[in-house]
């Protein structure tokens, strides 16, 4: 069950998607949202720069201060407003009545203090990001590769229906398996499960997606498999295609490697879902 699911803002455009997916999450559990806006550290930055020969005069360390509070100020307003709109109290104390929400406020490097609260929640929601770019693979990474939890990547348009129907991109790894575990809670409301595989010859389709259509089956009846060729295409192509031809509003699926390197962590495949996807990602490793 997912109770408590930590919510990155950004104080961008994007954070209403961002908030609308994560309250979708949300509301089958009536778990909490705990809203997490990182900020500048001043302290911090005038550090690095009397370390790299700039100035710390208190001009700049006045125009920073200014920049932190305006960041902490537009944070709040954006989370009173959402949470005023589709009435969720924002004490932050556990309760049985239904979603609740608080808003942390913490200073630093995103990747890491993402990393640091990321640790306790059950679920990290987390935006796209803007102007068509994704956002920074070093904070993706930090999230998955550094908190051993689920990462929800919202769309930038969000889905009526979350769980509408679930798309599980499936290989069979620990990757792939792992993600289809930490998203049991979702895939056990949705309202169809389709195992997506792709393989470069049809005539040997992958055989534990029979096997992974079993056990789902103990979890939720409606589950199907499609066996896809690549027919000369690159399977990344080939997967969101027939994610979209079926009106798939969640893709659930193993964040890939190419080697344990930290420069290499994500693999071209999963680096392009990001890029290409239209709909949310919900990625484990």
């Amino acid at each position: 069950m997912i109770k408590h699911v930590l919510v990155s803002t950004s104080n961008e455009a994007g954070d209403a998607a961002v908030f609308a997916t994560a309250l979708q999450v949300a509301t089958p559990f009536a778990a909490h949202l705990a809203f997490l806006h990182v900020g500048l550290d001043v302290a911090e930055m005038v550090v690095a720069m009397s370390a790299s020969g700039g100035t710390g005069a208190q001009g700049v360390v006045d125009e920073l201060e200014a920049a932190s509070t305006t960041q902490q100020s537009q944070a709040w307003q954006a989370f009173a407003a959402f949470c005023a709109q589709v009435g969720i109290p924002t004490d932050g104390k556990p309760t049985a009545q239904g979603i609740s929400a608080d808003l942390i406020m913490d200073s630093g490097e995103t990747a890491q203090i993402l990393a640091d609260h990321g640790r306790f929640a059950d679920l990290i929601v987390l935006g796209r990001g803007h102007d068509g770019e994704i956002m920074a693979l070093d904070v993706i990474e930090a999230a998955i590769m550094e908190t051993g939890r689920p990462v929800l990547i919202a769309s930038a348009i969000p889905p009526a229906n979350l769980l509408e129907t679930v798309a599980i991109a499936w290989e069979n790894t620990p990757e792939a398996a792992r993600a289809v575990f930490s998203a049991m809670p979702l895939l056990e409301h949705a309202s169809q499960i389709v195992i997506l595989s792709v393989t470069s010859d049809p005539s040997e389709p992958d055989t534990t997606c029979t096997r992974l259509e079993q056990a789902l089956r103990w979890h939720n009846t409606n589950v199907s498999i499609q066996h896809l060729a690549e027919s000369g295409r690159e399977p990344v192509d080939v997967l969101l295609e027939e994610a979209g031809s079926r009106g798939a509003t969640l893709l659930v699926m193993g964040a890939y490697s190419r080697s344990r390197l930290r420069e290499t962590l994500f693999g071209g495949f999963t680096k392009h879902v990001l890029e290409r996807a239209d709909l949310p990602v919900l990625l484990a490793h």
